[in-house]
C-alpha cells in the first residue's frame, strides 16, 4: 500500500498468525510502500498535531516509528506503564488515560496557533516551539495537509481545476507536483481510483 505523507504521529496496534504487535508512528514527509501482511488486522490511532508522548518526542518519530516491546493480545507497554489494547470503541478512553497520566502531552502555545491565535511572543519562538512539538515546520503542515486534502477531493470527483481554485494551488502543474511529493499519484490516478491501495487514514483520528 502507498503511505501518503502526513503531519501526526499515532499508536498502530495489529495481530498477525496470533501475535500481538504494537508502534509509535510519525510524521510523514514524503510518500512510503508500506507492508500489508496477508492476515492481518489492524487498530490505529492518530493524535493531533501538538501533541506528544512524554518519553518519546515526536521529532525523533519523523520519517520513522518504533515497535513497542512486550506486546501482548490484552495489554502493551508504554513509558513505563502497562495499558489495554484499545479496539476501535475504546480508543478514546486509552487517550483519555494516557493524557491524564502525562503520557501524552500538548504545548498550548502550538494548539493555539493551530486555532489561529496569534500568541504574544515572537515568530521565531512559535517556530521553535511548533518544530520541537511537531517535529515539522508550520509551512510544511500546511504543505502537507493541503495534499492530502487535494487528493480527498480528487478521489471524490473534484477536477483538478476545482481543486487549484479550491485548495490556491498556484496552477495545476503545482498540484501535481505537491500530489506526486505527498501523495505518489497523480491527478488522472486519484480520479480514476488507479495505482493500487493508497492510505490515506490511519483509522481513527483524535485530537485530545
Amino acid at each position: 500500500m502507498t503511505a501518503v505523507a502526513g503531519v501526526r504521529w499515532g499508536l498502530v496496534f495489529w495481530e498477525q498468525d496470533g501475535r500481538a504487535y504494537a508502534s509509535v508512528t510519525g510524521p510523514e514527509t514524503r510518500t512510503s510502500t508500506a507492508p500489508v501482511p496477508e492476515g492481518a488486522t489492524f487498530t490505529g490511532i492518530e493524535f493531533a498535531v501538538g501533541t506528544s508522548l512524554r518519553v518519546l518526542p515526536t521529532p525523533e518519530l519523523v520519517d520513522a516509528g518504533v515497535e513497542l516491546p512486550d506486546t501482548g493480545r490484552r495489554t502493551f507497554r508504554l513509558d513505563g506503564v502497562r495499558w489495554e489494547t484499545p479496539g476501535v470503541d475504546d480508543a478514546e478512553a486509552l487517550v483519555a488515560r494516557l493524557v491524564r497520566a502525562g503520557t501524552v502531552v500538548r504545548d498550548p502555545l502550538v494548539a493555539g496557533v493551530l486555532r489561529g491565535d496569534r500568541p504574544d511572543v515572537s515568530g521565531r519562538t512559535v517556530e521553535r516551539r511548533f518544530r520541537a512539538a511537531t517535529g515539522l515546520t508550520r509551512g510544511a503542515v500546511r504543505q502537507i495537509e493541503r495534499a492530502r486534502t487535494a487528493a480527498e477531493l480528487l478521489a471524490g470527483g473534484g477536477t483538478a481545476g476545482d481543486v487549484v481554485a479550491k485548495l490556491d494551488y498556484f496552477d495545476e502543474p503545482h498540484l501535481a507536483r505537491a500530489l506526486r511529493l505527498y501523495v505518489g499519484r497523480t491527478v488522472k490516478q486519484l480520479r480514476e481510483g488507479a495505482g493500487g491501495a493508497i492510505g490515506l487514514d490511519l483509522g481513527q483520528r483524535l485530537t485530545s
